[in-house]
């Protein structure tokens, strides 16, 4: 009796838990939803490098790309195709409704194209937007680009020919673009040339189409990092940044001691290469370079006045540095010199802006604070300069010692102090007096000597 009923209860047990796996849902494949929407920025690589690290971690069965975008920086999907051609996760695009230039090159780097009614996919020819319009960009840039969207759809298993005929004018497909014309596909033209697998108007249907019906959908988004870093790596805001960073710097070392220019050059500058240290544009190289460039313009500043080699180096590396932290890999030639020219506006409206300011700051209540205001009355206790620097006006003598600027020299028989008017002077070389300011005499370098009678 004692058996039949420990045989009754496991079997009760045994039917429990059968029925109890019959009513359990079975949860469905976790599929990570990525939108692709608006410029292709820089900001985009590190938030899809993250979304495809988690969708790995979580076991998930598919990344799914939503996009919807007229394209952007060349660099910046580049970057993105990288990632897709190596992530562990399938990745599909889901075009909806447009995957236009750079946008393309994402989409054609999934494992599958999903593209709605109405879907356009194409027209990647690389341009140079400059001075208020878009240009072509060079044929070097084109060649580039039109090679790796050919090599991208040959790696998906795609006809390459259709690839590069988005990028180039003189790719020419018998029967679909002439030559002289852009590859742009809809729908059913993209599915007909087995550019796009599959197509579908909604998410879900998407999904279905894809063989992920009932997925446990999650969708991606930023955090407020990634937004900052997208923000900060703008172009026009990465200019600013630029620009106002080196202003606030030029200011403070025509106006020394850490005040209200420093603080906020060093911090626009801050934030410039923090931005782009987090994209992966600047390192430990850029950042060199910028230092380097700073300390090669100091030098010429304050130990070797005038314009030389120093001055000359340090600008050289002051625009290579910020230069290439405007550019990643994959950038065009066009693109680069792009960069460059941003660079070296940058650098000119800095220093224009700071002519200006020194102009207008002392005429501002908070100015008086910064600049150093040359009103020294003799009723203060000041003197003026000995009436024997005057009568050395004009007059002609000998540097006794090297002048980077200040020096010793002889001048009508009595060794005074002077100051060169620019340049380096050496020892021994002929002098004349220029102008007396305050206590220095101001000296230039004589080619020759007067003739005598």
């Amino acid at each position: 009796m004692v058996g039949r009923l420990i045989a009754g209860s496991l079997l009760a047990l045994a039917v429990a838990g059968v029925s109890g796996d019959v009513n359990t849902p079975v949860p469905g494949p976790v599929v990570y939803v990525v939108p692709i929407e608006g410029m292709i920025d820089l900001g985009l690589a590190p938030f899809l490098a993250r979304t495809i690290s988690g969708a790995q971690q979580a076991g998930a069965a598919a990344l799914l790309l939503d996009i919807n975008t007229f394209g952007g920086r060349v660099d910046a999907a580049v970057a993105m195709r990288d990632m897709l051609l190596d992530s562990p996760v399938r990745t599909i695009a889901f075009v909806n409704p447009r995957a236009i230039s750079a946008g393309a090159l994402i989409a054609l780097a999934t494992d599958t194209i999903v593209m709605a009614s109405g879907g356009t996919i194409g027209a990647a020819m690389p341009v140079v937007v400059g001075g208020g319009e878009s240009r072509a960009a060079d044929e070097k840039s084109v060649s580039y680009l039109r090679k790796e969207f050919g090599a991208t759809a040959e790696r998906r298993h795609r006809p390459p020919e259709f690839a590069e005929a988005m990028v180039d004018v003189d790719v020419e497909i018998a029967g679909v673009v002439a030559k002289g014309k852009l590859l742009t596909l809809t729908m059913s033209e993209a599915l007909t040339h087995k550019v796009a697998e599959l197509r579908a108007d909604t998410l879900e249907g998407a999904l279905e189409a894809a063989g992920l019906p009932g997925a446990d959908v999650r969708r991606a988004s930023q955090t407020w990092a990634e937004t900052l870093v997208r923000a900060l790596t703008d172009p026009v805001v990465s200019s600013i940044l630029m620009t106002v960073g080196l202003l606030g710097v030029v200011v403070e070392i025509r106006t020394p001691g850490f005040a209200v220019p420093g603080t906020v050059g060093l911090l626009s500058l801050a934030l410039f290469f923090w931005g782009h240290w987090i994209v992966r544009l600047a390192g430990w190289e850029e950042l060199l370079l910028v230092a380097a460039g700073v300390i090669l313009l100091g030098i010429e500043v304050f130990v070797v006045p005038g314009f030389g080699v120093a001055g000359i180096a340090g600008i050289a590396a002051l625009v290579a540095g910020l230069g290439m932290t405007l550019v990643g890999a994959g950038a065009t030639p066009s693109v680069i010199i792009g960069a460059l020219g941003r660079v070296a506006v940058s650098i000119l409206v800095a220093l224009a802006g700071g002519l200006a300011l020194f102009r207008v700051l002392p005429g501002l209540p908070f100015g008086r604070r910064l600049v150093l205001q040359a009103d020294m009355r003799a009723e203060r206790g000041y003197a003026s300069p000995p009436e024997t620097d005057h009568l050395r006006l004009g007059h002609t003598g000998t540097a006794l010692s090297p002048l980077r600027p200040a020096g010793m020299a002889e001048i009508d028989g009595a060794r005074v102090d002077v100051v060169s008017d620019g340049g380096f002077i050496e020892a021994g070389a002929v002098i004349e007096v220029t102008r007396v300011d305050g206590n220095r005499i101001v000296v230039r370098e004589r080619r020759e000597m007067p003739e005598t009678e």
